[in-house]
């Protein structure tokens, strides 16, 4: 699994702590398991918040399909100085 981003954990830390306070707000809840249920919606948005976050791109990747009407050559990818068996 792999280890979470900065980002994910500001997210979902932020989207844990708002919706705690939203949700205490507007239920005017006063008993110990109504706090306790409120909570726990909270840790389980804020997780998947995180979860859905996007991941950062490697720098290595290229670039997916090329736009529409756009044209890649022939020689795309090829070493120069190689010889091609297509002429």
């Amino acid at each position: 699994m792999p280890r979470p981003t900065p980002a994910q954990i500001a997210y979902g830390s932020a989207t844990v702590v708002f919706s705690t306070l939203a949700m205490l707000l507007l239920s005017q809840t006063r008993s110990g398991a109504g706090v306790a249920v409120i909570a726990l919606a909270a840790l389980a948005l804020g997780l998947l918040v995180a979860h859905s976050a996007p991941l950062p791109r490697k720098a290595g990747r290229r670039a997916a399909a090329p736009a529409a009407g756009q044209r890649t050559p022939a020689h795309a990818g090829s070493a120069v100085g190689e010889h091609s068996l297509h002429g």
